[in-house]
């Protein structure tokens, strides 16, 4: 891996814990059973840049072992929920089109995290709980993610021409 890589990759790391970091004053909005986790808007970077694929995984552990303390899910979260991080950023980075890059971490997200989100409300079905982090995650990816997506490509084309 070359310096240029690491250097993106970290800097998306950073840009995703402090974008968690700054809805932590918002209650569980960034880990709740309805979450608008800002942060996942990195995860259409893939689509454009490999660095954002470690950036966005390590950027979710280090977010989400912090978010510990404030969630209690634990390191249930921090493993599985960093892990579906990666293969959703992944899975993205293979996709044909930014709608179809979409779906990886909005599916994912929606029917693996809620399986231990789920357990923490119980007043709250399964069901529920995948609505909730699902149509988050939509926003989050789909509407964010796709600013992110276009002022990421006008800086890399700004900085080329």
């Amino acid at each position: 891996m070359n310096t240029k890589y690491l250097s993106k990759a970290g800097m998306i790391a950073a840009l995703y814990v402090i974008l968690v970091i700054i809805e932590i004053p918002l209650g569980q909005l960034a880990f709740g059973p309805i979450q608008v986790r800002i942060a996942e808007a990195l995860v259409l970077l893939p689509l454009v840049e490999a660095a954002a694929i470690p950036g966005v995984f390590v950027g979710c552990f280090i977010a989400n072992l912090i978010l510990t303390f404030s969630s209690g899910y634990g390191l249930i979260d921090v493993v599985g929920g960093s892990l579906i991080t990666l293969v959703s950023a992944y899975l993205t980075s293979k996709m044909p089109s930014k709608f179809l890059g979409i779906l990886p971490p909005v599916i994912l997200n929606a029917l693996l995290v809620s399986i231990w989100v789920s357990s923490f409300f119980p007043e709250m079905t399964y069901w529920a709980v995948a609505v909730g982090i699902g149509t988050g995650e939509l926003i989050a990816v789909g509407l964010f993610g796709n600013i992110v997506l276009y002022a990421y490509q006008r800086m890399k084309k700004s900085c080329y021409n």
